[in-house]
Parts: structure tokens; sequence; C-alpha cells
């Protein structure tokens, strides 16, 4: 019997976005401001689903591959900071309906397979930094990467040598 495995759906970002988040967070955060998500790790979390048996996972793949939701344009145009969590963000200021809607479908689906669902509303983010010892200065508005999103990925996350990776396991196209 395998292992459970810890994953996560997300959208995944386009290669050129996420090497432009990665410039742009390097231009406007100092050395201090906390540690960087590695350009491979940015991604936008649409359902945490926690420690997954191989059975729970196949129910979750055959789960995704019946949504049937046509694909939308993300604009990552907003930043913020949780304190609490120590982490900078990068989303949307206007999340596009799709999103939503996709994310509350899987987190949905998760959770009446019994998945872990956190309590917390859905905040479509990107995590930039993590560990931030201080409130950071955030850049002013003026910055905005957009893409279409069409397709959505079941991701594994693995903490080895030192390092968390995140793997992508299968891919769901949205309509176009």
């Amino acid at each position: 019997m395998s292992e459970p495995k810890r994953l996560f759906f997300a959208i995944e970002l386009p290669d050129e976005t996420r090497q432009a988040i990665v410039r742009w967070r390097a231009e406007h955060f100092a050395g201090d401001a906390g540690r960087p998500v590695a350009a491979a790790n940015l991604h936008l979390t649409l359902a945490f689903l926690g420690e997954v048996s191989a059975e729970k996972r196949k129910a979750l793949e055959a789960m995704a591959g019946r949504i049937t939701q046509p694909g939308f344009n993300l604009h990552l145009d907003d930043a913020g900071q949780w304190l609490r969590s120590r982490v900078v963000w990068l989303g949307c200021r206007q999340s596009p309906r799709g999103l939503i809607q996709l994310a509350d479908m899987l987190r949905a689906q998760a959770a009446r397979s019994g998945c872990y669902q956190s309590p917390t509303p859905f905040h479509p983010h990107i995590s930039l930094l993590r560990e931030t010892p201080h409130a950071v200065a955030l850049p002013a508005p003026g910055f905005n990467w957009s893409f279409a999103v069409t397709e959505f990925v079941l991701y594994e996350s693995q903490f080895t040598g030192g390092r968390l990776r995140y793997t992508a396991l299968n891919r769901w196209t949205l309509k176009t």
C-alpha cells in the first residue's frame, strides 16, 4: 500500500509570467523582506487537499475530469501581506467568476471526499515571500500580468533535501 501524498489543485503560471514576476519581486523587495518562493513553485492554489491516499486521489482525479467549465483570463494586479502568516502575495483586484467557480467546485468535491479544506474563504493569491519578519512596503499600483487560464493541475508537494518541490501529477483542460 502506498503512502498518502500531500496534494493540491492549482493554476500553473506561464513561464514568461513566472519569470517576469521573479524579476519584479527582486526589484521591489529587499533581501531581508522574507524567503522568496522558488520560481518553479509559483502557482495559484485552487484547493489544498492535504494528505491523500491513492484511492482518494483516483476519485478526485475522476471528479476533476468531469469539470466542463470554460477557461478565463487572469489579471494579476494586486499585492498584499498577511502579517499573521508572514506571507507577501500577488493576486487579483477583481477575481474572474470562472476562477471562483473552479475553486468552489474543487474545494466542495474535496470536502465531500474527506480531504481537508481550510475554513477560511478562498482568497486567490500567489505567495511571493514567506517568513517575512516585518511589514514590508508594497509596490505602488500599476503592475499587471495577464494570461489565459486554459487548464488546472493536480500537484504533489514534497519536502526533500531541505527544499520544497511541487510536481505536476495530472492536468485538465478547461473548455475554450
